[in-house]
């Protein structure tokens, strides 16, 4: 069986559409992508992100933790039945421009489709908020990702971090 992937509304005003996966959840697994809706989501979002960039990847806690996070729209992707976290992101706004960041999915969830349906629903919630672009530091190892969906690099690779990364954007009301 495939897995399932759709975005809960951003808000009550706005229905999001589904937000199909590129590929199916290993397992078969019914993935939904939504805003965190509690404090324990979003902790729970917090601590994948310590896990993914801090333990894994070796970011220290004050690069990770940098106090914008009661600011933004933070979209997590969760199993449905057991309600585990299987990934997260965030987005900030500055104007018309929404930026995209801290996309985190466990090494055991990789290559499922997770990443890819959460930066559609993030497009989507970027969209329908008002912005026109988004724009984010795609580490290099994921460039393929943000490439696939029709991201354009700006400028040269860079270190962030201590990982390499390249500057990307996406109009989104082409």
């Amino acid at each position: 069986m495939a897995g399932r992937f759709h975005a809960a509304a951003i808000c009550d005003a706005c229905a999001v559409e589904p937000a199909p996966p590129s590929r199916p959840v290993a397992g078969g697994t019914g993935i939904e992508i939504r805003p965190a809706r509690d404090a324990a989501e979003r902790a729970a979002a917090l601590a994948l992100r310590h896990e993914v960039f801090c333990v894994e990847q070796g970011v220290s806690v004050a690069d990770e933790v940098d106090g914008r996070d009661p600011e933004a729209l933070q979209l997590v992707a969760v199993r449905e039945g057991d309600g585990g976290l299987v990934g997260t992101c965030r987005l900030l706004f500055d104007g018309d421009t929404a930026k995209l960041g801290r996309m985190a999915v466990p090494a055991a969830a990789r290559g499922a489709g997770i990443g890819a349906a959460l930066l559609a629903a993030a497009e989507l919630a970027a969209r329908r908020a008002g912005a026109v672009r988004i724009a984010l530091h795609a580490q290099l190892a994921a460039r393929g990702l943000y490439l696939r969906a029709g991201y354009a690099e700006r400028g040269a690779p860079f270190d962030e971090a201590g990982i390499g990364h390249v500057a990307m954007e996406r109009r989104l009301d082409a």
